[in-house]
């Protein structure tokens, strides 16, 4: 059993973009459990400022800082093209990795991910920090109690707003290498609920557009059949007008009926069952205002990556969890591109 005097879990962000923001804030959180030991970034001012603001050394390059500090985790925070790669070195000099999504933007690559992490020993956490929305839990409680019965179907749409002025802010943005498209990037984690809300997926249908200068879609279409017979699709844009209008998901059974939109799934707009339960009155109260897309998981995200690295818990999301939406989302280009169904699993 782990005392009350453990050792604090050494930790590095690699990357100091946007989303870092959420991993630092996170550490502080659990700062009983944490010490930020240092971050990397390639840029020197941004370098700079994160140095001073939380007083840890700075480093211009990842096997520099890897091989001059003890870290027991890094957190990665790059364009998700360069994942695989620091992903793969960390784990050579056995340090732990979360990874923001997507895992990868290759099937390849996040398979290698999680292959070299087996080898070396260490843990891989990809980032689903969807998962941990309170409407969200309370939908998978619902259909973990098989409340809807025989699902028949299922339904989600993206629809969000990033101008090319977004995609114009960093040569990274919208190719193929680095960043991946709609279904890839944005809409990523709201593919992961395909998977962990109603099971594997058997079969494909997508097509794709870009009317932006980008390389990769800004917008997508995708049908799927689930194992379980159940039938759905996706809907995905990024060119609503003027702002964020909805991300959603309806679930429809023989047995109940549920809707969560909002902007990023944080309303319960339908929740009606044959047979109710003592939560389904106090739905209204799950409901919750947010400040960004990205909701406000990743702190309890976090909450069992520690319990893991203290050997008190499984991890919730690791590696071979991540690859299940990464191959969703890769059956859906393939797709796209040969004007096929994609029959899932895809080759390891």
């Amino acid at each position: 059993m782990i005392n009350s005097v453990r050792k604090k879990i050494q930790i590095a962000v690699l990357g100091c973009g946007r989303i870092s923001q959420r991993h630092f804030d996170s550490i502080q959180k659990h700062k009983g459990d944490f010490d930020l030991i240092s971050v990397c970034d390639n840029d020197v001012e941004v370098l700079s400022r994160i140095e001073k603001n939380y007083g840890v050394k700075g480093y211009l390059d990842l096997i520099e800082m890897l091989e001059n500090e003890s870290l027991d985790l890094v957190a990665i925070c790059t364009p998700s093209g360069l994942h695989a790669k620091q992903a793969k070195l960390c784990a050579k000099y056995g340090v732990h990795v979360i990874t923001e999504k997507p895992m990868a933007t290759s099937w390849q690559d996040g398979v290698k991910m999680v292959k070299t992490c087996n080898k070396y020993g260490v843990h891989l956490f990809v980032v689903k920090q969807n998962r941990k929305n309170p409407t969200l839990q309370l939908l998978k409680r619902a259909v973990e109690e098989d409340r809807f019965g025989r699902i028949n179907l299922v339904h989600l749409n993206v629809f969000w707003t990033r101008p090319q002025s977004y995609y114009d802010q960093a040569e990274w943005r919208g190719t193929w290498e680095l960043d991946g498209g709609a279904l890839m990037n944005q809409a990523s984690h709201y593919v992961d609920l395909l998977e962990w809300l109603i099971g594997p997926v058997e079969k494909v249908q997508a097509m794709i557009n870009t009317s932006l200068d980008i390389e990769v879609e800004d917008t997508a279409v995708m049908n799927l059949k689930w194992r379980n017979g159940a039938l759905g699709s996706m809907s995905v844009t990024m060119l609503t007008y003027p702002k964020n209008l909805e991300g959603s998901i309806t679930i429809l059974g023989d047995k109940g009926s549920v809707r969560i939109g909002g902007e990023a799934v944080n309303k319960i707009e339908y929740w009606k069952f044959n047979e109710s339960k003592d939560y389904d009155f106090d739905i209204t109260n799950i409901n919750y205002k947010i400040d960004s897309v990205y909701g406000f998981g990743h702190i309890k995200y976090y909450e069992n990556v520690i319990k893991v690295l203290q050997e008190n818990a499984k991890p919730e999301v690791d590696g071979h969890e991540g690859l299940k939406s990464l191959e969703i989302i890769i059956a859906a280009y393939l797709s796209a591109r040969d004007g096929a169904i994609i029959s899932l699993p895809l080759d390891y």
